[in-house]
């Protein structure tokens, strides 16, 4: 990787830093470091589970449990089962826990007035708006493509969410018992393989590689949400898919899609993928594509 690509986020990580002031031993000068405040800000006034927490943050059990004994022993946090399931820990705020977070809130807004003060509106606009690409690329950052069963529970969800979507987007609806078989067995080793990307511990997308014995591999169900949408999650799915395919030993890789998924085919034509006649007899499709490994 381009040493000045490196040295580039080293300095913006530098920066930030020292602006919102997370190298202060007491953020905001609430008598702890940013770590607890953070964790604080998270469980909000609604409360959190803790699995929850550790997904979105990012955190170890280890060190998410020091930061919660902290909070706890300062008297700002509970920790008990949720309600309802005896089985799931959660974190909600006391009083004071909730008088803390109210100021926390607010010194955060002033924080942020801080940083825009001494600018022009344009020079507002203009960080505001590479603050938003900054996040947006940053997530994309944090986003985890894995192999999973099929059967995984975060894999069933993925495969739930594309039948609803496009079920909504085709001109007949969809029903997966008319379509081309897509099932457990095709996408479990060695018959195939299946793909899973989260982010923080949340399904965000997936895919799943057929491994036929008579012909190229194939692309079925690539599917990303619409919360990561232009982060190139999906560009990152199929070349992942296709590095699965060559690994097994295929020099091409084939899928069909259908003429409703426009920004589909954008992706498979921008990716190298030629369109080629019907090599099946999926019912659903109109557009039929291969690439050269």
């Amino acid at each position: 990787m381009d040493a000045n690509l490196v040295a580039s986020v080293r300095r913006f990580n530098r920066t930030v830093t020292q602006r919102v002031g997370a190298l202060d031993d007491e953020y905001m000068a609430r008598g702890r470091p940013l770590g607890q405040a953070r964790l604080l800000w998270e469980i909000g006034p609604e409360g959190a589970e803790i699995a929850a927490l550790r997904g979105r943050l990012g955190l170890d059990s280890g060190y998410l449990s020091r930061l919660l004994r902290s909070l706890e022993a300062d008297g700002l946090v509970t920790i008990g089962p949720a309600d309802g399931d005896g089985r799931v820990r959660e974190a909600r705020l006391t009083a004071t826990g909730s008088e803390e977070w109210a100021v926390l809130d607010e010194r955060s807004d002033d924080l942020a007035r801080s940083i825009l003060a001494p600018l022009s509106d344009g020079q507002r606009d203009r960080l505001t708006a590479a603050m938003h690409e900054v996040e947006r690329l940053l997530l994309a950052s944090m986003v985890v493509v894995e192999v999973v069963p099929p059967g995984d529970p975060r894999a069933r969800a993925c495969l739930r969410a594309y039948v609803r979507e496009i079920a909504r987007r085709f001109d007949d609806g969809f029903d997966p018992a008319l379509s081309t078989s897509a099932g457990d067995e095709e996408f479990t080793p060695p018959a195939g393989a299946f793909l899973l990307a989260t982010l923080a511990s949340e399904p965000v997308g997936c895919g799943g590689l057929k491994l036929h014995r008579d012909g190229p591999a194939e692309i079925k169900r690539l599917w990303v949400a619409d919360t990561v949408r232009g982060m190139g999650v999906g560009r990152r799915i199929l070349a992942e898919l296709e590095r699965c395919a060559a690994g097994h030993g295929y020099g091409a890789v084939r899928l069909d899609t259908n003429r409703n998924l426009h920004e589909a085919i954008r992706l498979y034509r921008s990716a190298g993928y030629r369109e080629i006649p019907r090599y099946n007899t999926e019912r659903y499709a109109h557009h039929w594509f291969e690439k050269t490994l």
